[in-house]
């Protein structure tokens, strides 16, 4: 047993300096967990902000002029007044996302108790914006009208006070959610690619051969390669949530870092042993590149990091149930956001574990079939 656990240290040892001499490789890792969580934190916006819009004003009156006024910055752009035939024109041109239409005699339709119908012109090319801007655009018309008519706040005419408490992001910032979110992204994918790349490497190079002649198992070299790209991996990770999430983008981080990375940890168990599983199936990088991609989009889309899990159809619900990406994905957002500890995530970490189990014996037969063949 002492020399099994000596031979999977000193192989490990041989994957980081390989590694460590793949500058490929190494640029990939610290770009992905540096300037790409930025990037993507910082770029992709699921809030309304800078939407362009524009209003066709037939009335003329002070309402249509106080509707106007009502869009802001940062949430919308100054709005461009539009003549009623350039509506069409400008909405296939995609020159604005939204376009207003305030008919004629609005505002004494209002004042008599009639029910003028106002036309919102929306651009649902851009899902999330078209969406969440049309919500914005309802409540912003519908204060101003509540305003005007009762020339007050809009509330005394509610029955009922509402109090929203907004927990865990309480700007409604986007990178805050983007940049965790991202991290779990990532090491999905570069779980796959290392692993997988470390076998690929093995034999393109020709050194399979030098492991075959050394008194080594199959499993012990898997093991090993496991190990050592799941901790270069994981030395990230940690880099990036301390250095990026937390310092750069000032990201508050609600639970435990360290009781994150146990269950960084697992998932990489699972994961790399995924990527040697595929690994054995190509012959080269360029086939295991073609074949990982698949799995990776997968898991990356209906992981429910991307769009809730419950929304999904329920079979497709069922089969994610299979995929170590869904469970870890709900484990980062219950620790990371929620502030669970181990009382609460436990179920995760153990789904993650037996599902990693499962696919280190089908990775290591694998493994242990290519071994056989090679020599």
């Amino acid at each position: 047993m002492r020399r099994r656990l000596k031979n999977i240290y000193r192989l490990g040892l041989k994957e980081l300096y390989s590694l460590r001499r793949d500058p490929v490789l190494v640029f990939l890792l610290v770009f992905t967990f540096t300037f790409a969580i930025y990037t993507v934190a910082t770029g992709v916006q699921t809030e309304v902000r800078n939407a362009s819009i524009a209003i066709v004003d037939e009335d003329q009156s002070d309402l249509s002029r106080q509707i106007d006024a009502a869009f802001l910055k940062p949430y919308f752009k100054q709005p461009v007044m539009l003549g009623i035939e350039q509506i069409d024109p400008a909405m296939d041109g995609g020159l604005y996302a939204f376009v207003i239409n305030i008919p004629p005699n609005f505002q004494a339709a209002v004042l008599a108790g009639r029910r003028p119908r106002l036309q919102i012109n929306v651009d649902a090319t851009a899902m999330t914006l078209a969406g969440n801007g049309a919500a914005y655009i309802q409540s912003i018309i519908s204060r101003q009208l509540a305003n005007f008519v009762g020339r007050t706040d809009g509330n005394s005419s509610l029955p009922v006070t509402l109090a929203m408490r907004t927990k865990f992001n309480p700007n409604l910032d986007s990178s805050w959610f983007m940049s965790v979110m991202q991290i779990v992204s990532n090491i999905t994918m570069l779980s796959l690619i290392l692993s997988g790349a470390a076998v690929i490497r093995e034999r393109e190079r020709g050194t399979i051969e030098h492991l075959l002649v050394m008194p080594v198992t199959p499993g012990e070299i898997m093991i090993a390669k496991i190990w050592a790209n799941g901790l270069a991996i994981l030395l990230a990770v940690t880099l990036s949530l301390y250095v990026v999430v937390q310092g750069i983008l000032g990201v508050v981080v609600s639970g435990s870092i360290p009781l994150f990375l146990v269950g960084s940890a697992f998932f990489l168990y699972a994961m790399t042993a995924l990527g040697i599983m595929l690994s054995t199936f190509a012959r080269s990088m360029p086939q295991f590149g073609l074949l990982a991609i698949p799995f990776f989009i997968v898991m990356n889309m209906l992981s429910g990091g991307t769009s809730p899990f419950e929304g999904m159809p329920p079979v497709l619900q069922v089969l994610m149930q299979a995929a170590p990406s869904t469970h870890f994905t709900s484990f980062a957002q219950a620790v990371i956001f929620r502030g669970a500890g181990i009382a609460i995530v436990w179920p995760q970490l153990a789904k993650i574990a037996a599902i990693g189990t499962v696919l280190f014996i089908f990775a290591l037969i694998r493994f242990r079939t290519t071994m056989s063949a090679a020599r």
